[in-house]
């Protein structure tokens, strides 16, 4: 079940009044100094930012309706299995902040093996796609009918890095990792329910070397996905964990002699 909007608030303050600032000050992990001092506040204003951000202006605008399979826990804001294109971009789609952030994280790791579970629009898989033009962008969408837009919408932007997979996550996923002996980054942004999200982990963990970096959007969306958040930033692959309320960042780094923990405002 998802939390209301006044648990939400609740949670978000406790987040906020505990977490770090977004100075990097006191932070004694070097590499999450350099990820808070090079990334979260690189205030560059890359020319693809407006490229993406034009065509989500563009879908905020288009009413056109389409039937929508949902596999995971379902939206939020309705139980219709009818949703406007302009409702898709407005509460499924990633952030500017987030979409950027990620755009940010790939360039300046120079990531190349790069997998997303939740196209959606493709918004924020073109963020993922032109931080690096020579990446290998595998991205995975459950509703046949939005991934045709999302592919139009990569058409659209020229880009020619993104390979589209159609089909539920559970059917699809192993199949997608044979093709991917090492994964750089991943994001996973599909299903929000405890038992799919770590299962998604588990199966991502062969797959990963101590550079990897995963990202699970909304690991505060519900109790379920706090659960699941718990459960993975918990397992003993995982050196080091940071929690930006609205998305959590895992890494594998072996300069963490011990687990690490971090909650840093953004």
């Amino acid at each position: 079940m998802v939390y209301s909007p006044l648990q939400a608030a609740a949670k978000y303050f406790k987040y906020y009044i505990h977490a770090a600032n977004s100075k990097g000050h006191g932070t004694h992990s070097p590499f999450v100094y350099e990820f808070i001092t090079k990334v979260m506040n690189d205030f560059t204003k890359y020319e693809e930012y407006k490229k993406v951000e034009s065509l989500r202006k563009k879908l905020l605008l288009d009413e056109t309706e389409l039937t929508v399979e949902d596999f995971g826990a379902g939206s939020a804001k309705t139980n219709s299995d009818k949703r406007s294109i302009a409702s898709i971009a407005r509460n499924a789609a990633k952030s500017k902040k987030f979409g950027q952030l990620m755009y940010r994280m790939i360039k300046h790791y120079g990531f190349k093996n790069i997998l997303e579970l939740g196209t959606s629009l493709g918004i924020t898989t073109s963020y993922l796609a032109t931080a690096n033009p020579a990446a290998r962008v595998i991205t995975m969408e459950g509703s046949e009918n939005i991934a045709d837009v999302a592919q139009q919408n990569f058409n659209e932007l020229g880009l020619k890095n993104i390979e589209l997979v159609r089909g539920n996550f559970d059917d699809t996923l192993q199949t997608v990792l044979k093709t991917m002996p090492s994964i750089d980054f991943a994001f996973i942004d599909g299903n929000h329910r405890q038992a799919p999200t770590e299962k998604y982990f588990n199966q991502l963990l062969p797959h990963i070397h101590p550079e990897s970096i995963l990202i699970f959007d909304d690991i505060h969306w519900s109790a379920e996905m706090e659960a699941a958040w718990k459960n993975i930033v918990a397992h003993e692959a995982v050196a080091c964990d940071i929690d930006l309320f609205y998305i959590g960042i895992i890494s594998f780094r072996k300069e963490f002699k011990e687990k690490q923990g971090f909650a840093v405002r953004f």
